[in-house]
């Protein structure tokens, strides 16, 4: 990557923002699941899960694999690796401006030193 900072994809955030999402999210960290696996844990109708599903789907962050009669939805490692590279690069000018910032202050000190 030649220094150019990755944007984000506000579409991404958007579909990871709603809770139920995030926590299939969270839940396929551990693994893939079926619909009918995901739906339990979270405690919601198997049409609600399947909503949130395909949302997840259509955004790139899942692969769904049929499997006989099942889906099984696992995460695709992509989204994650441009979420990672978003946050690197605020992390990067973050300590930069930290070390502005501490030069700065040490500058007004001195000023308010001298008589």
């Amino acid at each position: 990557m030649s220094g150019h900072n990755p944007g984000m994809d506000m579409a991404l955030l958007g579909a990871l923002a709603e809770p139920n999402r995030m926590h299939i999210v969270e839940l396929l960290r551990d693994g893939p699941l079926t619909v009918g696996e995901i739906a339990e844990q979270l405690g919601l109708r198997q049409p609600q899960a399947s909503k949130h599903l395909k949302v997840l789907s259509d955004h790139g962050i899942l692969d769904v694999k049929a499997v006989a009669n099942r889906r099984i939805y696992k995460l695709r490692p992509e989204p994650f690796q441009t979420l990672d590279e978003w946050v690197q690069s605020f992390q990067n000018i973050m300590e930069d401006r930290f070390d502005h910032l501490d030069h700065y202050l040490r500058e007004l000190q001195s000023k308010k030193d001298k008589p």
